[in-house]
């Protein structure tokens, strides 16, 4: 549910989508929409989620449910510019809601990505600056090949299939193989790529879940054609491109595809200011999350695959990724670690009860092995924080707790406590809303919640 402040700058951006769209573009319409588009970011944002973002420019071009809004984050850079802090770092970049907003502040900023696919995702936003009529015209040749190209259904895999009518997925195979005829792997083939992967939800009547798993077996009633899909993403990208450029300059962010537990490509107290939003330990598989488009593009052939493709690159934070790695027999070992040290009694606690609960589920879930395995990530990446942060910097973590079979873990203050191990000063946890409180879950009723981890450096 939306607060007072969030509807009215949801409203706000909406009403500046329409203006864009009815007025061609206008000049002086345009710099009046930056001028809400500003004022909206002036007031108090509180929200956590990715939704608000598909009516922003950029942001919207894809949408990552693992992300975080982007009106909170722009006022956060903009209050710790003020306090001094001009360089900014999210190391577990996502989409790229951090870079582009500080991109839009005049600030420096780097992001780290493990996820390969999210990783180009973010890149290709990255370059708006390209020129926005050279982008739209060599996207709409591009569709204009496809149209006159047989698209085919053979060679995708069984997922695709089952999301996909015939027709549909033929018309998707054309502006895919136009697309890869044309591709020089510059900016501009970039953005078309986007532009076609973005389309790929809108276009299957297949459903998808909260967290953006796909569901074949779940159809909705509202599909677009693929050619008429793409053509307008392509229209809706070139504005927005054009409005960005009328708007702001700064620094170019930069993006980094690698691990967050090294953050090797940022020099030793770069950053002064970190916001970012972690995986959080609650057993969602970011690899899944874009299986259907990972699966259109032949980067995976079955769910066994993103593994090897996605997940062996991330922090582990799901029963799929551990189970994997057979991390069932070392939980004893990862717990006892030397980076555990500030929360073993209470980890090892923990991940006795979840191992003695497991024995009375079906699925059995090793959620004691996903647990251990991510508060030892979890601590190397602080390690490598306190590294490339500066004397006095600020750090905010965007996170919530979790409890897995019903069993509570105090994400919030272990996390705190692990940063201070590795060198932070000091932490203090904000909440912004409960969780599981509202609905009757079919799992436990634990209250849980989210908010904010500040943490000084």
């Amino acid at each position: 549910m939306l607060n007072k402040f969030e509807s009215v700058q949801l409203n706000l951006f909406k009403e500046m989508e329409e203006n864009a769209e009815t007025k061609n573009n206008d000049r002086r319409k345009g710099s009046q929409a930056t001028l809400r588009t500003n004022q909206s970011s002036n007031r108090k944002a509180n929200s956590s989620t990715f939704s608000d973002n598909m009516s922003l420019p950029i942001h919207r071009w894809f949408r990552y449910s693992a992300g975080f809004s982007a009106i909170w984050v722009n006022q956060l850079i903009e209050q710790e510019k003020a306090n001094g802090r001009c360089r900014i770092l999210d190391p577990f970049a996502g989409s790229g809601t951090v870079l582009l907003e500080g991109e839009r502040c005049n600030v420096e900023t780097i992001g780290i990505e493990a996820h390969p696919f999210v990783s180009r995702i973010a890149r290709a936003k990255l370059y708006w600056r390209e020129s926005p009529s050279r982008f739209r015209d060599y996207a709409l040749s591009v569709l204009e090949k496809a149209q006159k190209t047989e698209g085919s259904i053979e060679g995708y895999p069984e997922l695709i299939k089952r999301c996909y009518p015939a027709e549909s997925l033929a018309r998707l195979d054309s502006l895919r193989r136009a697309w890869e005829e044309d591709n020089d792997g510059s900016s501009i083939s970039e953005l078309t790529w986007l532009a076609l992967t973005s389309i790929l939800r809108s276009c299957s009547p297949a459903g998808t879940a909260q967290w953006q798993y796909v569901l074949p077996n779940k159809r909705k009633a509202k599909v677009v054609d693929p050619y008429d899909a793409f053509q307008e993403k392509v229209q809706l990208m070139s504005r927005d491109m054009a409005e960005r450029q009328n708007s702001i300059g700064g620094p170019e962010g930069r993006l980094y595809q690698e691990d967050a537990r090294q953050c090797l490509s940022v020099s030793n107290g770069w950053a002064d200011l970190v916001i970012t939003s972690p995986p959080y330990v609650n057993n969602y598989d970011y690899a899944d999350a874009t299986r259907l488009e990972m699966s259109f593009w032949g980067e995976v052939q079955s769910w066994s695959d993103l593994h090897y493709a996605v997940r062996q690159y991330l922090v582990r934070s799901c029963t799929q990724h551990v189970a994997k790695l057979k991390l069932n027999e070392k939980v004893h070992e990862i717990v006892c670690d030397p980076l555990l040290e500030p929360i073993h009694s209470e980890l090892a606690a923990t991940c006795k009860s979840l191992e003695a609960e497991r024995e009375n589920h079906g699925g059995r879930k090793p959620y004691h092995a996903m647990v251990a395995a991510y508060f030892y990530d979890m601590a190397r990446v602080f390690i490598a924080l306190r590294r490339v942060t500066a004397k006095g910097s600020l750090v905010c973590f965007v996170i919530g707790d979790s409890a897995p079979y019903g069993i509570y873990v105090p994400v919030d203050r272990w996390l705190g406590e692990l940063a201070k191990s590795s060198g932070f000063v000091s932490y203090r946890f904000e909440k912004t809303r409960d969780r599981n409180v509202k609905w009757k879950n079919r799992k436990h009723r634990v209250p849980l919640h989210e908010g904010r981890l500040w943490i000084k450096g």
